[in-house]
């Protein structure tokens, strides 16, 4: 084998760092230079609603591109505040994630305070997807429409147990348009999360729930809950057959939400980036950008610096309906 010069080492060097380079950047993740430490998904509600079923598909797809750990936490309580602290709290490295929503600018006009500065705590780092809030009732409520529903509503005021998957969260504000709009009034039942909100609409201990789609697609297509509308301009695909709030008389309503990762402030913007082209990556694959529509969920994989107009744009817009609508949370 013929001796290399010293050029042609060069090159060949040259060559190996330029494969290096193109090779996926998912395959060093977060915290891969400190041994392989875990990157921690924080989910700021209790397991099996909608947020954590996203948080679990994104973390075994991340774990496969980073080849290591990514662990999804269950934190609840406080409305979202307590998970929401812990991230706000940890080491801006990229390897404590929030699965945040709509619920980080709601609380930051419900708690009069905070254990963090939502204008200064958070990076968005993608926006994942976009979900309707959708209405749902126990079959045998007798209830089969949405306006059956307001109809229930105004005959019995007060009467009839809505549970919400978090006190103050999209839903809580939703519905409360609703009832202003509409001239309703039900018992409202805060849960700390979609998952045992819908068990117990399940099991017949409350009436109904306003919750993310994705959360009750199943059981809506099995019967076991019956659906009455959605609240965005447009049907969802993963459930064509259940009406807009505007289609069903409530004029111009629409309500969307959203879920996706923040990181800590601080949070260095290369390691931002990196973050956000693996999760788009994932979500882009068609496997899982299928799961995740057949669930309910509208993929949108949206950038830091778009996520990051989200939080501002709708920081004013939320203080201004909760301020209204005379919400407040301790």
């Amino acid at each position: 084998m013929p001796r290399r010069t010293l050029p042609s080492v060069k090159r060949f060097i040259a060559a190996v760092a330029l494969l290096a380079m193109a090779l996926p950047c998912g395959a060093q993740g977060p915290g891969a230079s400190d041994n392989g430490k875990p990157v921690r998904i924080v989910v700021p509600v209790s397991a099996g609603g909608s947020a954590d079923k996203l948080a679990r598909i994104l973390a075994v797809k991340l774990a496969e591109r980073w080849h290591q750990t990514v662990i999804v936490e269950n934190v609840a309580g406080g409305s979202g505040t307590i998970g929401a602290a812990q991230v706000a709290r940890a080491a801006p490295d990229g390897r404590t994630l929030l699965l945040g929503g709509e619920g980080v600018t709601l609380n930051a006009s419900l708690f009069k305070r905070l254990p963090y500065d939502t204008n200064h705590a958070f990076r968005g780092v993608i926006k994942a997807v976009v979900s309707p809030q959708i209405l749902v009732v126990r079959p045998d409520l007798g209830v089969r429409s949405f306006q059956d529903y307001v109809t229930y509503t105004r005959r019995k005021p007060g009467e009839l147990a809505l549970g919400l998957p978090g006190n103050g969260g999209i839903a809580h504000v939703a519905h409360e348009m609703l009832a202003r709009q509409l001239g309703i009034r039900v018992n409202y039942i805060p849960y700390p999360g979609g998952g045992p909100a819908t068990l117990d609409l399940l099991g017949g201990h409350i009436d109904a729930t306003l919750i993310t789609l994705a959360a009750v697609t199943d059981y809506v297509r099995t019967g076991k809950l019956t659906a009455l509308a959605v609240t965005t301009p447009y049907r969802s695909k993963a459930l064509p057959q259940v009406p807009t709030m505007a289609e069903a008389g409530v004029k111009d309503f629409a309500v969307e939400s959203w879920q996706g990762l923040l990181a800590p402030a601080g949070t260095p913007t290369e390691v931002v980036e990196r973050i956000y082209r693996d999760a788009a990556a994932v979500l882009a694959d068609p496997a899982t950008h299928a799961q995740l529509e057949e669930a309910g969920f509208n993929v949108v994989a949206s950038n830091p610096r778009e996520l990051d107009a989200t939080l501002t744009r709708d920081l004013p817009r939320y203080a201004a309906v909760i301020a209204s609508a005379g919400l407040t949370l301790n």
